[in-house]
């Protein structure tokens, strides 16, 4: 006679996180991480977006610039189609979380936030931005002007911005951000 299993319940465990050995995996993340440290991208991108953000002292914390456009780079890479996808994954993976910069105890942003940021921020800001990206990743050896893949999606590696696009989609990346706009229902002709 078979059998259902009989679940358990488990008493909780406590292990410390300095115990765990969980190490990124993907090393592209590990390199590009040096490299916008290297150029002081997190500072750069807060310059560029302080205008946008509001002075008010009784709201709770916006999420720094730097994290969300490094959120932008994992969905264009990984070509993730919404926002809920790329907030899902940097949740999810280990490497990711390195990358961003969260422990494994903390939250990483919900999508509802990335809307958010992605509503406060003019187009000219994603262009400036991942301007200085396409350049040290073109300056630093990472992108070459040929394929580049990541998790068997083939990207076409181009260090200008008018020509980057997706192999899979074709699609490039301002389309790619006009159809996360799209999908939010908002209006991305600013």
């Amino acid at each position: 006679m078979i059998r259902k299993k009989k679940i358990q319940n488990q008493t909780s465990i406590w292990i410390a996180t300095d115990d765990l050995q969980v190490k990124p995996q993907i090393t592209f993340y590990t390199k590009l991480n040096s490299i916008l440290e290297k150029i002081g991208f997190g500072t750069q991108i807060r310059k560029l977006c302080e205008q946008y953000y509001s002075g008010k002292t009784n709201c709770r914390p916006p999420i720094d610039p730097e994290i969300y456009f490094k959120m932008l780079i994992i969905g264009f890479f990984e070509n993730l189609r919404s926002e809920r996808a790329i907030a899902s994954r940097c949740a999810d993976s280990f490497s990711i979380r390195a990358f961003l910069g969260y422990t494994l105890t903390e939250s990483t942003p919900e999508h509802s936030t990335l809307s958010v940021i992605r509503q406060r921020l003019p187009r000219s800001i994603y262009s400036q931005v991942f301007s200085i990206i396409l350049k040290e990743l073109k300056n630093n050896g990472l992108v070459k002007g040929k394929n580049l893949a990541l998790d068997t999606s083939i990207i076409e590696a181009n260090a200008s911005l008018l020509v980057l696009q997706n192999r899979m989609t074709e699609e490039s990346y301002s389309e790619y951000i006009k159809k996360l706009a799209q999908e939010a229902g908002v209006n991305s002709q600013r």
